[in-house]
């Protein structure tokens, strides 16, 4: 017989919510050790009130192949909707949903792909060139530069280094948001307070940058514009006549949305991804192998396997518009489900020896369906999955070819903290780094080093 609800821990809901926002990770996996692959926490906006979080893979596939209209992923993850604003295509359903990502899959489909890679690739190199053989490297503050460079040129099409530096800054705020500060979003009054207070006038500072970017590509638009925001200004006046151009508040959210979702996640998963190499020399030496070779389907093996055992975003989350099913539950309308991505990559059964570094998991088609989920699934699986596995490969093969990473003299395993919704490695990832040497087989020429910062 169902019941409203799958058993959860009694913790008050204030104490629930404070591990939901900074422990999630150890939370999760402690309560499902205790309740199984389905239980509710309870929790203070903005998060979800009641959420009831499912793991099996079965569970996973009734929520992502669920009725949009039943399902309401935006109204689900509104944690962000005070930084990426209410038009975008991840907190936005049903019409609107639809209107947003048809537009905005154009710009990440294959061909268009192909088109960024090179940009990408002159980025890559730029940013290793700057670092010092023999030094100790933070990868994840290395990583998020250099992903803020692909966003703020590949899909802002921002050239000019000057206007770049004006952006930089105002990104960087946005990508380092404390989980505690999204609880300014149902509190007003803390938006008058000091962190809060600073956070809105970022904000603020940052669309009005976006804003006047927008203005001047709409006056001026480039005849050759291969970024992700030409293609959008484009909408309208391209093939299909009868799509409505986006407004610039539409844009904006967009804009916003793609940094927050492809800049910090890729960031983190790669350089969780050069811990587990670091840690790792054999299977370090077969990536090397494989960077040289020009075998990206390894390389991108390495990426996932990082993505599966680091998981960067821990859930999805859809709110019952009524009630509904799912497995042997009948849930009120009003529920938050969540399938959770950090338990199912922690599965034993269908990972087995989960807590291994094993890339070839994806080369031996042994990872099954709806178990590896870095990117959601159904109609709201994140429209630039293909281009953060392009831009993770070029920046993979880039550093493998040029150095050998090793731990420092007394790390060990990373912990991790969560930064905004991600989880990202406490100690930042660092690996010292030593350059390849010239005659290493298969090797072509190794550039110039410039010693400037780590």
């Amino acid at each position: 017989m169902s019941t409203p609800c799958p058993p959860g821990p009694r913790l008050p809901r204030l104490v629930q919510t404070l591990l939901y926002a900074t422990a999630r990770p150890r939370l999760l996996t402690a309560m499902s050790a205790r309740y199984g692959e389905v239980f509710t926490l309870r929790l203070l906006p903005p998060y979800a009130e009641q959420l009831v979080v499912f793991s099996r893979p079965e569970h996973i596939r009734e929520v992502f192949a669920g009725d949009p209209a039943d399902m309401h992923a935006g109204e689900g993850n509104r944690v962000l909707g005070a930084v990426m604003g209410e038009h975008s295509v991840l907190l936005t359903d049903e019409a609107e949903h639809a209107r947003a990502r048809r537009l905005l899959m154009p710009a990440f489909a294959a061909s268009a792909l192909r088109g960024y890679r090179g940009l990408v690739e002159q980025i890559a190199a730029e940013h290793v060139d700057s670092w010092t053989p023999g030094a100790t490297l933070h990868t994840l503050d290395r990583m998020n530069e250099l992903t803020l460079e692909v966003i703020m040129r590949v899909v802002f099409g921002v050239r000019d280094p000057g206007r770049r530096e004006l952006f930089a800054p105002r990104l960087r705020r946005i990508v380092n948001i404390n989980p505690i500060m999204l609880f300014g979003m149902i509190w007003p009054r803390l938006q008058e307070l000091g962190p809060w207070r600073r956070m809105r006038a970022n904000q603020d500072a940052l669309s009005e940058l976006l804003y006047g970017e927008i203005t001047r590509r709409r006056a001026d638009p480039d005849p050759e514009g291969a970024d992700v925001l030409s293609r959008l200004l484009a909408v309208g006046a391209g093939q299909d006549a009868t799509d409505v151009p986006l407004s610039d508040a539409e844009l904006r959210d967009q804009l916003v949305t793609l940094l927050l979702a492809g800049h910090e996640t890729t960031a983190s998963a790669l350089s969780w991804a050069f811990h587990e190499l670091a840690a790792d020399p054999v299977i370090q030496d077969r990536a090397r192998r494989a960077a040289l070779d020009g075998d990206d389907k390894y390389l991108e093996a390495v990426l996932k396997e990082s993505m599966r055992r680091r998981t960067v975003i821990g859930g999805a989350g859809r709110k019952l518009t009524r009630e509904m099913t799912i497995g042997d539950w009948t849930l009120p309308g009003g529920t938050v489900v969540s399938t959770s991505i950090l338990l199912a990559h922690r599965n034993a059964e269908r990972h087995p020896d989960p807590e291994r570094f094993s890339p070839e998991r994806f080369l031996d088609g042994s990872v099954a369906p709806n178990t590896w989920l870095p990117f959601g699934g159904g109609v709201r699986r994140c429209i630039g999955a293909g281009f953060s596995l392009m831009e993770g490969t070029v920046v993979l093969r880039e550093v493998l070819s040029r150095y050998t990473l090793s731990l420092p003299p007394g790390v060990g395993e990373e912990k991790v903290r969560i930064r905004n919704i991600t989880h990202v490695p406490a100690g930042g990832a660092q690996v010292v780094l030593t350059a390849r040497p010239r005659d290493d087989a298969s090797a072509g020429p190794v550039r110039e080093v410039s010693p400037t910062h780590t």
